[in-house]
């Protein structure tokens, strides 16, 4: 099993030491940087696997670190933030992050993102297929296949599916889905994801008696491969 090298970017010590030690519990190889310059020279000078970048950072506030990565690499970044305004977000995932938690936040949800961006918990792809359990999604074709019968999707459940298979075994919110499928600016219902969810087993559920989406009451959905 390989082991990821991360950088840790946040100047609150205790919370900076905290993550650290959760991280090493599980196998990382944790780096630390206390404000944005000394961020970037580590950046410049090793190759990580994934970047934790809190906004709030002395010098070069998260966002102009990003920014500035993005001008010679593509490695993972997670932005970590005490604030939840939706602007914030956008900034961040425009700006190149690739993913965004919030203050505070429960460490098992952290390690979740984190397998999510290292690919350790990554689906099988080959080329641009995707294949979990007896299920393939072609990025190319954009066809989705079950067991050898074709199923026909539209947009909407299409990209529902591809995000439950690519984070397979990771619960993925109401609030999440609505961010990745229908924007940050969506100001409808969260159960316009319930909805989407009941089209789409119809689809790929019925007639099987394996079913693959799983409902985490009070949470969101899962799609499971054990």
């Amino acid at each position: 099993m390989k082991y990821f090298k991360i950088l840790l970017v946040e100047d609150e010590k205790q919370m900076s030491m905290f993550i650290e030690m959760e991280l090493a519990h599980e196998g990382y190889t944790v780096d630390l940087a206390y404000d944005g310059r000394e961020a970037l020279n580590k950046v410049e000078s090793t190759e990580y696997d994934l970047i934790l970048l809190d906004i709030m950072i002395p010098n070069l506030n998260g966002m102009e670190v990003c920014r500035r990565i993005r001008q010679f690499s593509n490695v993972p970044i997670i932005m970590l933030t005490a604030k939840s305004d939706i602007s914030d977000k956008v900034l961040g995932l425009d700006g190149g992050a690739n993913d965004y938690i919030t203050k505070p936040f429960a460490i098992e949800e952290l390690l979740a993102r984190i397998r999510v961006h290292t690919r350790e918990n990554s689906v099988k792809i080959k080329g641009d297929e995707i294949k979990v359990k007896d299920i393939i999604m072609n990025n190319t074709t954009h066809e989705v296949w079950r067991d050898g019968r074709q199923i026909e999707l539209t947009k909407k459940e299409y990209d529902l599916l591809e995000i439950l298979l690519i984070n397979k075994n990771i619960v993925l919110t109401r609030e999440r889905l609505i961010e990745e499928i229908w924007g940050y600016d969506y100001i409808g219902d969260t159960n316009v994801v319930d909805v989407f969810i009941r089209y789409l087993r119809s689809k790929i559920d019925e007639g099987f008696d394996d079913k693959l989406i799983t409902t985490v009451r009070g949470v969101g959905y899962v799609i499971k491969d054990n």
